[in-house]
């Protein structure tokens, strides 16, 4: 028989996302309704290794609703990944009194909390936190809402000026792996061709939607490219177009970590605070080593072995959608 869980612990790990802070506020709060004590750990499984944790309650998370970020600090922890370092956490999980923990994040996360499920059998849940929105078992992750439309705002403004000087701007967006937020910005933006990870585009191919909006005596052109992209960099991609047509005026933007910044939006707060209330009662209800999520609008329970391993897919009808409109 499953021992009963009176003492909750929350920590969020790897790349911080909008989102985060209302799902941590959202399992403190859950945690209490039901009468159970609830920590926090601050940088992430760091903290955890290292006992740095405190008592929370509903007064702990007043005012994080909207706030970006996490107030409990994030880290990727390398320590985690041994056996010396999980054996520390468990130890402090002892210490402590905690039965089982909450974890935020994404790939690694999941992964390091697999493992320690596995060997130590605290049960866990993970919740999807990451602006990438690459995991598998849920429709969008924390963050990746609010990631797109910074994204389409600087990409709104960026046209202002490309429209003025009659440019070539190469926009790069993140996206080691995966091309969500490339794909669905270069939709919201009427973009004029997008790289993504998961294509084989070769120069060939971007040469020709380039002349082809050429033909269509475009004012304004924008290509959106996932920083993982087989093309390479947007830099060495807007070399080869500039050697290839010197006539262009050709620039290139790196909108970097100001994706992850910022007030979450009205969805992300939302999801993170439906996912952080079924995540506390996924525990009292007797799961484990799963990642709660929601697809087609119903929450969804995921191992965290399955979510890692089996990578979300890039809706095809975005790509068709975006070749379509940017005539």
């Amino acid at each position: 028989m499953a021992k009963a869980i009176k003492s909750i612990a929350v920590l969020t790990s790897g790349g911080d996302a909008p989102g985060m802070n209302a799902a941590i506020r959202a399992v403190v709060r859950t945690s209490i309704f039901y009468e159970k004590r609830v920590f926090g750990v601050r940088r992430g499984y760091d903290g955890l290794i290292e006992g740095d944790m405190e008592e929370l309650n509903t007064k702990s998370v007043k005012n994080i609703l909207n706030l970006g970020g996490t107030f409990l600090k994030s880290a990727r922890s390398e320590e985690f990944r041994t056996d010396e370092g999980q054996q520390k956490a468990y130890e402090q999980l002892q210490k402590h009194e905690i039965d089982a923990l909450v974890v935020i994040g994404g790939n690694g996360t999941f992964t390091g909390a697999h493992r320690f499920y596995e060997k130590f059998g605290v049960p866990v849940v993970g919740i999807p936190g990451t602006i990438d929105n690459d995991l598998f078992g849920t429709d969008y992750t924390l963050g990746f809402d609010t990631a797109t439309n910074t994204v389409v705002d600087c990409i709104d403004k960026i046209r202002d000026t490309a429209s003025s000087h009659n440019r070539l701007f190469f926009v790069e967006v993140m996206g080691r792996d995966a091309g969500f937020i490339a794909m669905n910005t270069a939709v919201a933006t009427g973009a004029l061709d997008v790289i993504l990870p998961e294509e084989n585009k070769t120069f060939d191919d971007l040469f020709g939607e380039i002349e082809r909006g050429a033909s269509r005596r475009k004012t304004s052109n924008i290509v959106v490219v996932a920083e993982g992209n087989k093309l390479g960099n947007s830099f060495e991609i807007a070399e080869k177009v500039k050697a290839h047509f010197p006539q262009l005026d050709t620039k290139v933007t790196i909108l970097g970590h100001l994706q992850r910044g910022g007030a979450p939006s009205c969805f992300d707060r939302v999801t993170a605070s439906k996912l952080g209330l079924a995540a506390v009662e996924g525990l009292l209800n007797g799961r484990a080593d799963v990642m709660v999520g929601i697809v087609d609008s119903e929450l969804t329970y995921t191992f965290l072995q399955q979510a890692v391993m089996n990578k979300a897919q890039l809706d095809p009808e975005m790509l068709r959608i975006s070749k379509i409109l940017a005539i």
